[in-house]
């Protein structure tokens, strides 16, 4: 038999825990918006707003004839074309949204960070707080702030292996970037065909040259072992032409990096441009020596800097 009183004690309880929980809700959504990202505060409100959906479960239950009611009436149907209208506008996001979303701090659990300016590009990756690299590419005579050349930036192993993209261009942009589209192509192919067979020991266990995990490179577990690897970057301006060229082919610069002799600074240097000599009737890609048919995109980039700092 019911106590008496147990059913509206058990409505105060709930409609007073709705009320805690939204209050808790609304403070971290408005940290969440206002401040930068904080896992713990993304955690909170996350957690805090499974526990409400439950709530508001039990608060349904216990006022189901009411709501029945309410369901009766237009004003349920106003109410849900409202609900309607907001979720496809905040999902769909046009220009007035992305801009009051713009005003927010919280640019998200990001490892990266890049920015183009008149100096030049900068490029910021931190996969751990222990590890910060920069990119910082001054630019040349021939850039162009209004219209700035196509770059992507990536990581290859010892055996000339794409292993991570660290910044891509879109779709369109990766026509003008062919070592770089080849090279990854290559490397979601192997992704591919590793997942496809029972056995991927050769694809995901580290090995001196064959490696295609990022962190046996970046942050490996015993740095003693770790091999070196490189950093390149591909970068085009289209439609530049010069001399015999019609438009100038991409150019690629790229550094050594190695773990067991750490360097804070380097300045990546000049490999050559990428022309497709397929083998065997397999699309391939080599890099050529920059002749003096080459002019305004040697101008493209002053220098580029790497600086690692490994706290």
């Amino acid at each position: 038999m019911a106590v008496p009183g147990s059913k509206s004690l058990r409505r105060r309880l709930t409609s007073l825990l709705i009320s805690l929980t939204f209050l808790v809700l609304a403070v971290s959504g408005g940290l969440a918006f206002f401040r930068p990202f904080s896992i713990q505060v993304i955690g909170l409100h996350s957690l805090m707003g499974f526990i409400f959906v439950g709530i508001v479960v039990v608060h349904v239950l216990n006022n189901s004839r009411q709501l029945k009611g309410y369901f009766r009436t237009r004003i349920a149907w106003v109410a849900l074309a409202v609900s309607v209208v907001l979720t496809l506008l905040f999902f769909l996001q046009p220009s007035p949204i992305k801009a009051v979303l713009g005003l927010s701090q919280n640019l998200g659990p990001t490892l990266d960070h890049f920015e183009m300016n008149e100096d030049g590009m900068i490029y910021r990756y931190s996969p751990s707080p222990d590890y910060k690299l920069e990119l910082k590419v001054k630019s040349g005579p021939s850039y162009d702030l209004d219209h700035p050349p196509r770059i992507a930036i990536w990581l290859e192993n010892q055996g000339a292996y794409h292993i991570k993209t660290l910044l891509g261009p879109d779709k369109i942009a990766a026509e003008t970037l062919p070592y770089w589209t080849f090279k990854r192509r290559g490397w979601e192919e192997a992704r591919k065909a590793a997942e496809s067979e029972e056995e991927t020991d050769a694809i995901s266990t580290p090995t001196p040259n064959g490696s295609f995990d990022p962190a046996d490179y970046i942050l490996p577990a015993d740095p003693e072992t770790s091999t070196p690897y490189k950093l390149l970057i591909e970068v085009n301006q289209p439609d530049d032409a010069h001399g015999t060229h019609r438009d100038q082919p991409s150019l690629v610069y790229a550094v050594e990096i190695d773990n067991l002799s750490p360097v804070t600074f380097q300045l990546l240097e000049l490999v050559g441009y990428p022309k497709r000599e397929d083998e065997d009737g397999k699309e391939a890609w080599s890099l050529y020596f920059v002749d003096e048919g080459f002019g305004s995109a040697l101008e493209l980039i002053d220098s580029a800097l790497l600086t690692i700092d490994r706290e």
